[in-house]
């Protein structure tokens, strides 16, 4: 082998060395780009969780202190309606029973349905 082609074999070999030490390996350069747009990734949907956490929490909060929040609520997922005249209940059917979609009582009127409770604003 001349000179010019021990040079070329040794510049060839350095090369691949060097390449190797860069992108070759568990961690090359292509494997810490793609583990640094995961890192910004996964801090943006920590960030998102930690937004929905402090909601649920200041909605927990509400709820268990907060009168108007509960009467809300109250209308919203059971179908209560509060007002100086009357309060309307829904009841769900009975097993065996027809359904039957609501039933209204009217304060002052005498008696009550069973499974009622009368308002604490009704007086008599």
């Amino acid at each position: 082998m001349g000179p010019g082609i021990k040079r070329l074999v040794v510049f060839t070999i350095a090369i691949a060395v060097a390449v190797f030490a860069v992108q070759g390996g568990e961690y090359g350069t292509f494997d810490l780009l793609r583990q640094r747009s995961r890192r910004i990734a996964l801090h943006a949907r920590i960030d998102t969780l930690r937004h929905q956490v402090d909601s649920l929490t200041r909605l927990a909060h509400d709820i268990e202190t907060d009168p108007a929040v509960q009467e809300r609520i109250a209308r919203e997922e059971f179908g209560m309606v509060r007002g100086s005249k009357e309060l309307l209940y829904r009841f769900a059917p009975a097993a065996g029973s027809s359904p039957a979609d609501s039933a209204r009582i009217r304060s002052g009127t005498s008696g009550t349905a069973l499974g009622t409770v009368q308002p604490e604003s009704a007086s008599h």
